[in-house]
């Protein structure tokens, strides 16, 4: 007989401005994640830049996409199980310390001038496994740090760290490059990610720290877990719907767009494209890290499905603005709104998941959403990249964003229904 579904709702509180952060350990975990995610993306820009200049092969530089987001599509799911069953501490310890070896070992081949393709394509797998193991067992953590009742609060600060990490890094990725050259810079970026490591060792949280806890019986099956939890939160109709929005976004929007933006930044009429590409990128994070800050001063936005679908509604019409911009700063304008709204309904969607997931298998129900809403951003580069070469970059994005557009529509009716 199945479980009954537990789930955590968040007792009622007072809307406080920056809930999270009030809890100590919280405040030492947004800032080592965001230094995290910030190494995370240094890493990106110094070994893509080498391999772009050592090798010049597109294939590469596609298989680096693929090999980021394809281990969330595969093994999400069994990695939420790992944090459920063991301690979530020591899950992230294990993709920092993979986080670690690869920045190390890109600086060696670097340094002793020894890089080949093969080389490359293991280092890259190995550098997404360490952020499918990082992902639900940070979910885990913040839950066990701050509790229901400022898990919203936590969520969205902690896709704030992220995306000012996503800021941060380029710029100081860019600038080791410049300092000390790639082979130094990479080294010294294994370092950046030491802080996490260090705190989670004795940070009191976690397993052994709550209360009236028993570990998961069963054993991790592996492919057999997606199946399973899929039946287990079926009859979520929240559940459900957060995670159907999140791979949708992801499948048919997700970083697709990012790719092309010097496509983008080129058809806009921008003579420094370089510059103006650089732009569009710092407006989409800029908005998602505004959203962070000005949602988080005011208690706004408290976890709704509706509000989150209707946010989503929103992203969808600014996405498809900007692909059918035709002034520059229009463009920009709608990149920056679409950064805030798509941090708004992501944390709020993660929110939902967390609060209402059961209990005794909250970490496979975020990792069943992670595979959603990060696996399947994989298949972006098709949706937009494959189709925008027959099309248009302009029309495929439109095409997504009006496709997403009719998806939610469909789920803000769903939610009416089943409200």
């Amino acid at each position: 007989m199945a479980r009954p579904q537990e789930s955590a709702a968040p007792p009622a509180v007072p809307r406080l401005s920056f809930a999270a952060l009030r809890h100590p350990g919280y405040r030492v975990y947004f800032v080592t994640t965001a230094l995290a995610m910030m190494a995370d993306n240094i890493e990106h820009v110094i070994s893509y830049w080498v391999i772009f200049e050592k090798f010049q092969s597109p294939e590469l530089g596609g298989f680096a996409v693929i090999s980021h987001w394809v281990p969330f599509l595969l093994f999400s799911v069994y990695s939420g199980h790992l944090a459920d069953r063991f301690d979530p501490r020591r899950v992230i310890q294990l993709g920092m310390g993979l986080f670690v070896i690869v920045s190390l070992a890109w600086g060696v081949l670097f340094v002793t001038d020894t890089l080949q393709v093969w080389h490359a394509c293991v280092l890259l797998v190995i550098h997404g496994f360490a952020g499918v193991l990082w992902a639900p067992a940070s979910q885990m953590l913040i839950h066990d740090i701050v509790g229901p009742a400022h898990l919203q609060s936590a969520v969205r600060l902690s896709a704030t760290a992220r995306w000012l990490g996503i800021f941060l890094g380029p710029a100081v990725g860019g600038g080791l490059m410049l300092a000390l050259g790639p082979s130094i810079g990479i080294l010294i970026n294994a370092l950046i990610y030491l802080p996490m490591v260090l705190w989670l060792w004795k940070a009191p949280y976690g397993p052994r720290f709550r209360k009236d806890y028993t570990p998961p019986a069963r054993v991790v099956r592996g492919f057999g877990d997606i199946t399973g939890t899929i039946r287990d939160v079926a009859g979520n109709p929240t559940i459900v719907s957060m995670i159907l929005l999140a791979g949708c976004a992801s499948f048919f929007i997700g970083q697709g767009y990012q790719a092309q933006m010097p496509g983008f930044a080129h058809d806009l009429g921008q003579d420094n494209v370089g510059v103006s590409y650089s732009m569009l990128l710092a407006a989409n994070a800029a908005g998602a890290f505004l959203a962070g800050i000005v949602l988080e001063s005011r208690g706004l936005l408290p976890p709704n499905p509706r509000t989150a679908l209707g946010l989503a509604f929103l992203w969808c019409l600014a996405i498809g603005g900007f692909a059918i911009a035709p002034v520059y700063e229009i463009a920009l304008i709608l990149l920056f709104v679409a950064g805030f709204l798509e941090l708004s309904f992501n944390a709020m969607a993660m929110t939902l998941v967390q609060l209402q997931a059961p209990v005794h298998i909250r970490g496979r129900v975020i990792g069943l959403y992670n595979m959603s809403a990060l696996g399947l951003r994989a298949f972006s580069g098709v949706t937009i990249g494959v189709v925008g070469g027959m099309i248009g970059i302009h029309w495929s994005l439109a095409l997504s964003a009006m496709t997403l557009l009719a998806v939610t529509a469909g789920l803000l009716a769903f939610s009416g229904r089943t409200r």
